[in-house]
């Protein structure tokens, strides 16, 4: 993919560019970041991850061509032009189907790379890090290199059947656990040089022993461990000094940056400084959707002052009553019984988000929406759950309805991302710019 090409160039030239990619599925996040990108001239990039969209539909019920045409339905929607609409794969291997044998698991892996280089997309994470069953714990290097070849083989054969731009690939073996640590976290260990040197070297042989060397050119990033990460309640900030000799070790590879996972949650200033530092492809997705939530239960905080207990939508009792009775995407996280609603509601890891799609919540939240939409919101409760939009409508900068103030509280933790990863953004980076919502 020539634009991606071209930013890492940009980026070795010396100038602090980068990228972030939003990694979700829920639609109100998609359309705030396709409403932010109107703000700028570059593309917005949406990336599924394994476990959400496969051949098999994820548990987002959607295979990679329908999420595609999910992705452009709300950028048409949002006035955002197709052509700046990336595409991206995240843990594309066989990371659902660890519990199945290596070669079992493996052919599922090469339906789905196959599936999603068919549907566009053109950035691909190759991750074969994981064991799979009767493999040793952990993988070693060259077996890890050796699958995702195996699966880039497949991706550049399909790529040439199907046409259009040529994938982009980002490889890589220390990868955060997707949507935050499972425990509480202490000192936080950055990748060492050696070892980031050497998945590079083992994943370039194992390229050139399956004929893609001209697949290894467009090999974009590399996946590190920077020494950012959060738990339930706690982030752990990005600090430069640990991560130099990283940054040092990236400077000699002509046509790499790195990729950095679980950046959510860090300030403003942290992801000006990732980017700075050769971390200039930024991954963000549960800090998008804790900003939904949060908006959400400012709105029905502001729905339970206007319409009293009997009249309102219940909305926070309904998510909380369907994430106890299905409490498969949270179990294996929060295990304090005294802490459950806290966590439940409240955790940086946000499990909430793989339940938007219950049909209660879905029901309740449109209840919710339609109730604030029958008369203009008080101004007073405005201030009291929701200041920031307070301020933005005060100043005539968003309309006052549900559905511009819950893009707004997306959207603001967008702009962080974007204004990080544009050199010529400076001292405005917490300012709603000249799209108004709404």
């Amino acid at each position: 993919m020539k634009l991606l090409l071209d930013l890492v160039q940009h980026h070795k030239s010396g100038r602090a560019v980068g990228l972030y990619s939003v990694c979700s599925a829920h639609p109100v996040v998609i359309e705030a970041a396709f409403l932010d990108g109107l703000n700028g001239t570059g593309p917005v990039l949406i990336e599924a991850t394994s476990n959400q969209v496969n051949q098999f539909g994820g548990y987002t019920g959607m295979t990679p061509r329908a999420f595609r045409e999910f992705v452009f339905a709300i950028a048409d929607k949002a006035g955002f032009p197709r052509e700046r609409v990336l595409l991206g794969g995240d843990h594309l291997g066989p990371n659902c189907w660890q519990h199945e044998a290596a070669e079992v698991a493996m052919a599922k892996s090469e339906t789905l790379i196959a599936d999603y280089i068919a549907a566009g997309f053109r950035k691909i994470h190759l991750d074969c890090s994981m064991s799979c069953a009767g493999d040793p714990v952990p993988l070693t290097d060259d077996d890890v290199a050796a699958r995702a070849a195996r699966l880039c083989a497949v991706a550049e054969i399909t790529w040439k059947k199907v046409g259009g731009e040529a994938p982009v690939y980002v490889i890589g073996t220390e990868v955060p656990v997707p949507g935050g640590a499972h425990e509480e976290l202490g000192e936080l260990a950055v990748t060492g040089q050696q070892a980031a040197q050497q998945t590079i070297i083992v994943h370039e042989n194992s390229f050139a022993d399956c004929g893609l060397q001209q697949a290894w050119k467009r090999v974009i990033g590399l996946v590190v461990q920077p020494g950012v990460e959060f738990d339930h309640h706690k982030v752990i900030a990005y600090q430069p000094e640990k991560a130099a000799g990283l940054s040092r070790l990236i400077e000699s590879q002509p046509g790499i940056i790195f990729e950095a996972h679980s950046t959510d949650y860090q300030t403003a200033a942290n992801l000006k400084n990732l980017v700075r530092d050769h971390f200039a492809l930024l991954k963000v997705g549960p800090a998008l959707t804790y900003a939904l939530r949060e908006t959400l239960w400012a709105l029905a905080d502001i729905e339970r002052e206007l319409l009293g207990v009997a009249g309102s939508s219940h909305f926070k009792q309904v998510v909380m009553a369907a994430m106890k009775k299905n409490p498969v995407h949270w179990s294996k996280y929060y295990t304090n019984e005294s802490t459950l609603d806290l966590d439940l509601q409240f955790s940086l890891s946000d499990r909430l988000r793989y339940y938007w799609n219950d049909p209660d919540i879905q029901n309740a939240q449109s209840t919710l929406l339609t109730n604030l939409t029958r008369k203009p919101l008080p101004l007073t409760l405005l201030s009291q759950y929701l200041p920031h939009q307070y301020q933005l409508i005060g100043q005539g900068k968003m309309a006052s309805r549900p559905d511009s103030i819950l893009c707004e509280g997306v959207a603001r933790v967008l702009r962080q991302y974007r204004h990080a990863c544009s050199p010529e953004y400076n001292r405005e980076s917490m300012e709603l710019e000249n799209h108004v919502y709404g």
